[in-house]
């Protein structure tokens, strides 16, 4: 794989707009060329040719990570007395 990726979000739930590596390169790929079960919030190993996406693995280690970093940083604020919806 070439880079990493992160899926920003669907839209009309044909596309998804994934970030691509550290510069946060926006791409929009159809959702059918993603791994199954890949939501936003999903962290893939990708590799394009071009702008076509041709590959694309679901990174569990990075996903589990970020999630749990974000989590993480939920619980701290609500330690203190902030209101987190």
């Amino acid at each position: 794989m070439d880079e990493q990726a992160v899926i920003d979000r669907f839209v009309d739930d044909a596309q998804a707009v994934l970030l691509v590596g550290e510069q946060e390169i926006e791409h929009i790929v159809p959702v059918t060329a993603l791994p199954p079960g890949a939501q936003p919030g999903t962290w893939l190993n990708v590799r394009f040719d071009g702008d076509t996406l041709v590959e694309a693995v679901v990174d569990e280690v990075e996903t589990e990570r970020v999630r749990e970093r974000l989590s993480e940083k939920m619980n701290r604020l609500r330690s203190r007395g902030r209101r987190v919806d």
